[in-house]
């Protein structure tokens, strides 16, 4: 796998993570179990796209020191677009987890613990992913094409599905977790089990952070192949993915109550899919510039951001 990821590039990304990831959690447990605020969720919000765009800027400058700056302009664009593209499909997963945890009637001072262990346990999840996707691309590169057909179907599948509720009363995992899973049917605090052994009973707080791992895992089957259609640098890849989720719970909080709001996003980011499909099945046809890409999902997104405000759901559905 040919990538720009170096020992130190591998050392200074996984540092700067952890050393997040720490002060994120120590400031968590600084203020306690507490509802988010939209002030609160905003600043943190805003940290992480700093955090990620200065990680970026870094990235430009020391490649631009190593392999000039044709190449330097190269992995920024690439970065940037995986970013925005990882982060507006995240906007997905945001609403679902917004159902589960309505579904699930989480305590609004326990959202923040499920979200940080989910969180956990998606970057771990998609890490692997990468790798093995990355491999395999390596290995066998008309796997791009079923990657390509796979992003067309799912952008199709997802516009056909828009403005429709999932009903997670169906939803097969949660119907066997439910079903075989020994739980007890109220919150004990933080805890996610009681007792040990064969008696150990677990929490709902326990299943809503599986599941939101497992949410998590499944969009990511789409999104992954997204950014392959972008660059195959596993090291672009995956910085770019685990920069877009470390923010996922900030921006939770930040659109939990913007949903409605935000009604044509759904179209918006099929469209994307179907746009990041197509430059896949075209990769040894014609490759499209990143500055291009960049340029289209950037346009698709504001442009569906912006229709969505100008005509609220109540209207659109009037």
């Amino acid at each position: 796998m040919e990538t720009i990821g170096n020992v130190w590039l591998w050392a200074g990304f996984s540092g700067l993570v952890l050393l997040a990831l720490v002060a994120d959690l120590l400031l968590m447990r600084h203020g306690g179990a507490h509802k988010v605020t939209f002030k609160e969720a905003a600043w943190w919000s805003m940290g992480w796209v700093a955090l990620a765009l200065l990680f970026n800027l870094a990235l430009w400058w020391y490649v631009g020191q190593s392999a000039g700056p044709e190449e330097a302009r190269r992995i920024g664009l690439e970065f940037l677009t995986g970013y925005l593209v990882e982060k507006a499909l995240a906007v997905d997963n945001i609403f679902v987890f917004l159902m589960l945890m309505t579904y699930f009637a989480v305590p609004e001072q326990l959202r923040q613990r499920v979200l940080v262990i989910g969180i956990l346990l998606a970057i771990l999840l998609r890490a692997i992913l990468i790798f093995a996707g990355a491999a395999l691309l390596a290995q066998f590169h008309w796997l791009l094409y079923v990657f390509g057909a796979f992003l067309l179907l799912t952008g199709a599948k997802m516009w056909s599905a828009a403005g429709e509720e999932p009903d997670l009363g169906k939803n097969p995992v949660l119907r066997w977790m439910t079903t075989h899973v020994p739980f007890v049917r109220r919150y004990h605090g933080n805890a996610m089990w009681l007792g040990r052994g064969s008696r150990r009973r677990f929490t709902p707080l326990f299943i809503v952070v599986v599941m939101i791992g497992i949410t998590d895992v499944i969009f990511a089957v789409d999104s992954i192949p997204a950014i392959f259609a972008i660059t195959l640098d596993p090291f672009i890849v995956l910085t770019s993915n685990v920069f877009a989720v470390l923010g996922l719970r900030a921006m939770f909080f930040l659109l939990a109550g913007m949903a409605e709001r935000f009604h044509l996003l759904p179209y918006g980011l099929a469209v994307v899919l179907v746009f990041i499909g197509a430059k896949m099945l075209l990769v040894d046809l014609y490759k499209i510039p990143v500055l291009w890409s960049l340029g289209v999902v950037g346009a698709i997104l504001a442009t569906t951001i912006a229709l969505s405000l100008a005509r609220p759901a109540r209207a659109a559905a009037d």
